[in-house]
């Protein structure tokens, strides 16, 4: 980013740095806990639930790019040593050593609802002062809205009992 559209940006840089970092760990992280849990997933609806875990590690791997992208366009260094991502992380791992799709998808609800209340919380720390991250960050916290919805439907279909 050129230094007059560094000049737009009316927050403190080094701490919205810090808070993109932070976010830019929990999207590493989600996206490996749905790569992973779309491979071992067993039980009720797996292709279903397979399906869609590896649809949403695919979206949290693109808000991992954008996170980096607006990083380096603000002059910061994104998180480089894959062992900080737990260290920088608002939103814990769950290891998916449980490869029943119900507790799959119940780990996965709890980190998009994480999700969520992390980018509100960054919404509100931009506020109207850097309109660029301000756009990026609404776009994924979209994303993660429509990731805890399809996910909260999918847990209520494997919660009905077959008859």
């Amino acid at each position: 980013m050129g230094t007059k559209g560094r000049e737009i940006v009316g927050v403190d840089l080094q701490e919205l740095l810090k808070l993109l970092n932070k976010a830019l760990a929990d999207e590493w992280l989600a996206y490996y806990q749905y790569w992973t849990g779309a491979k071992v997933a067993k039980g009720r609806m797996r292709g279903i639930v397979a399906s869609e875990l590896e649809e949403h590690a695919n979206e949290e791997l693109e808000h991992a790019n954008q996170l980096v992208e607006r990083i380096l366009q603000l002059g910061g260094t994104p998180i480089l040593e894959p062992k900080e991502w737990y260290n920088q992380t608002n939103c814990k791992y769950e290891v998916p050593s449980n490869p029943n799709t119900k507790v799959l998808v119940k780990q996965n609800i709890d980190g998009e609802q994480c999700a969520i209340e992390v980018y509100k919380s960054l919404l509100e720390f931009i506020g109207d002062k850097d309109p660029i991250t301000s756009n990026m960050v609404l776009d994924i916290l979209s994303d993660e809205v429509e990731h805890e919805e399809d996910l909260e439907a999918i847990l209520e279909d494997l919660e009905t009992p077959v008859k």
